[in-house]
């Protein structure tokens, strides 16, 4: 966590882990992190060499190791891209990239923006003896980190929600009180008016409200200022 709250980004974060992957894995040649995000796998970030090659080859066919370590949740090795018959034509086209071997380990499994640390090598059974403890363990830091970012975008994205809700009830009271003075009636009355017309005119309560605010006032009704957080 340290970490994470040491860098300036998400991005920042997820490039120190695959460094530190590549760093880990003797007989890498090169890594990359994918993240997928409306079933729309993207490299984010990669260390050493041909990991993003190596990705886009797999997100061409929407077939790989990457992807299924990503969709299913699971490690997937491959010792020896000469000898691999899953996945159609990607084993033979990382053998003449000259990678012979890729372990894969899913990141935020099972979540809307899951993904895969992906270890290429260019020898054949780079991955099979080697310790894990480490790789799972960046796995699941990159999970975390993707899970804080997620929440911090809800967090966000409630924020502008309830910032429109906030302006449009401003603007719907205001045309309230216009309707209750010109007719004399009740709020409860001068809504339903007003829910009618819009209802009538088939466009929505709060741009009926501001299109009468407008034509009162001769300028549209100025926006509330946004939602801060307190300090």
């Amino acid at each position: 966590m340290s970490v994470l709250l040491s860098t300036d980004s998400l991005e920042e974060f997820l490039k120190m882990l695959a460094d530190s992957a590549l760093a880990m894995a003797a007989g890498a040649g090169g890594v990359g992190i994918t993240l997928e995000r409306h079933k729309r796998p993207l490299t984010v970030v990669s260390s050493g060499a041909g990991a993003p090659e190596l990705d886009e080859a797999q997100y061409g066919q929407d077939d790989g190791p990457c992807l299924q370590a990503l969709r299913q949740g699971e490690e997937v090795l491959v010792a020896d891209m000469l000898e691999e018959r899953r996945w159609g034509p990607y084993p033979a086209y990382a053998a003449a990239c000259g990678t012979r071997s890729s372990l894969s380990l899913p990141i935020a499994a099972h979540t809307h923006t899951a993904g895969a640390l992906n270890l290429y090598s260019p020898k054949a059974s780079a991955f099979p003896n080697i310790d894990l403890t480490g790789l799972r363990k960046l796995a699941e830091q990159a999970t975390g980190a993707i899970a804080l970012a997620q929440c911090i975008a809800d967090a966000q994205q409630y924020a502008t929600d309830l910032q429109h809700a906030m302006e449009s009830r401003t603007v719907i009271d205001q045309a309230t009180g216009v309707i209750m003075g010109q007719q004399r009636c009740t709020a409860d009355a001068a809504f339903a008016l007003l829910r009618k017309a819009s209802q009538h005119r088939n466009i929505k309560l709060r741009d009926l409200c501001q299109e009468l605010i407008t034509n009162i006032g001769g300028a549209p009704p100025a926006d509330r200022r946004p939602l801060r957080p307190r300090p």
